[in-house]
């Protein structure tokens, strides 16, 4: 079978890659010239473990191609996934214009039956909207059905989540598309992955519901930290007592500055415009936005609390990306927090694993960027850790102690012991544990 995904970002790269995987021949289009000859010359335009050997592997074997001709890529092709961004626009509401652009150019080049299926996080109603596209411009009459199959992907663990899923969602008006859908996914009938089968506005429901309640729940958990701060309960034992609870689980429930990426926050902002554009308010959602905005307020004002007056300060600042395992750093908390310690004057120097460059690019050059984590510390005032990245958890706490000006950590993750930083000398803050003699 010939498939076709259109956009190489992060969901059609990873997909159209797994896909290959799976045995399929897959060409992946971008109108981006230069993402293509980037791609085309072995160079991987994100951050994902494991994403670039995987590519090597299957454009090496004949099954992977990069090409910016998307006429081409439609015409040859039996199956077209649309990946393309649906990024925010100032309501809230998803911007669907690329996906249009796509609908339009499949349209044109319709030469026979195609199944046309959405990847990217679209509203419901856009399968329809689509539909309605192809229809109007559609001068062959070639016959074709709309699929909706919204993506689970993780970043950091995307290639992992595609090739052994929770679930498989597929969302059809005819049981032609959906068998066609059925073959492309078969290796995953070996793991017993579940399947969903449904109609193609549920299918689109199905991805901003999930990331709206996910989102909720980490919302939530920074809510119950920050109580626990006030009434001295630690928020590592609340959260471990409800995760053991089968209806809550323990996935989420990790204390913080708060949600950010791709996802969390472009869904949950649209799925509320949603239910704005149908008469309906999602007072669950708009507070968990809400929530969110406040939590990463509540990180700079802990920051505050332990430092006292900013300006002339040396902020050493461990971590940049929304989460480990991702130079992704859209909306993610550190800008925030960054950005409110530049506005009151204090100097920056910081350090990523992998995000630098996307550093770069955000700040341009109003923070320092370090080679290390001990060099982020060397005349720092204070550390502040943001992303909990593995090789954070585990640093040299007394040739850290020796290089900062002051013994202060403020460890928005939790990742360290409170008691031991004590042991050490250190003045230490975290998220929620007012009380931490339970073990």
């Amino acid at each position: 079978m010939n498939i076709c995904v259109v956009g190489t970002g992060y969901v059609g790269l990873v997909t159209g890659t797994c896909f290959a995987e799976f045995g399929v021949n897959v060409v992946c289009v971008d109108k981006d010239r230069k993402k293509i000859d980037m791609l085309n010359n072995g160079h991987i335009p994100i951050y994902e473990p494991g994403l670039e050997e995987l590519v090597k592997k299957n454009e090496k074997d004949g099954r992977l191609s990069f090409t910016s001709d998307v006429d081409k890529g439609i015409k040859d092709s039996l199956v077209i996934f649309i990946a393309v961004g649906t990024p925010p626009k100032d309501d809230g509401s998803a911007d669907l214009s690329y996906v249009e652009d796509v609908a339009g150019s499949i349209a044109r080049n319709l030469n026979g039956y195609k199944v046309i299926v959405t990847k990217s996080t679209v509203p419901v109603g856009t399968g329809e909207r689509i539909k309605k596209i192809i229809l109007e411009k559609n001068k062959k009459q070639a016959d074709f059905d709309i699929v909706s199959n919204p993506e689970f992907l993780r970043e950091g663990s995307a290639i992992e989540d595609f090739m052994r899923p929770n679930r498989v969602v597929i969302g059809a008006e005819s049981e032609r598309a959906v068998e066609i859908m059925k073959e492309l996914y078969r290796p995953l009938y070996l793991v017993e992955t579940p399947f969903i089968v449904t109609d193609i506005a549920s299918s689109e429901m199905i991805k901003y519901a999930s990331n709206a309640f996910l989102a909720t729940k980490i919302s939530f958990i920074n809510e119950i930290a920050n109580i626990c701060e006030r009434v001295g309960a630690d928020v590592h034992a609340v959260a471990k007592g409800m995760g053991l609870d089968h209806r809550i689980g323990s996935k989420f429930l990790h204390p913080g500055p708060g949600y950010g990426g791709s996802c969390f926050p472009k869904d949950t902002q649209a799925i509320a415009q949603i239910a704005k554009d149908h008469k309906y308010i999602f007072e669950i959602v708009e507070a968990v936005i809400n929530v969110n905005k406040k939590q990463r307020e509540r990180m700079l004002e802990k920051i505050i609390n332990m430092v006292g007056e900013l300006k002339g300060k040396t902020i050493g600042v461990l971590g940049l990306s929304f989460k480990p395992n991702t130079d992704d750093m859209r909306d993610a908390p550190s800008v925030d927090i960054i950005n409110g310690l530049l506005k009151m004057g204090a100097r920056i120097r910081a350090y990523d694993p992998v995000a630098m460059d996307e550093a770069r690019k955000v700040f341009n050059n109003n923070i320092e960027c370090c080679k290390d984590s001990y060099d982020a510390v060397n005349g720092s005032d204070v550390i502040v850790l943001i992303t909990e990245w593995n090789q954070f958890r585990n640093l040299d706490m007394i040739k850290i102690k020796s290089l900062l000006k002051s013994p202060i950590i403020i460890d928005l993750r939790n990742v360290y012991d409170p008691l031991k930083m004590k042991e050490l000398g250190y003045k230490y803050a975290c998220v929620g544990r007012g009380s931490v003699w339970i073990r």
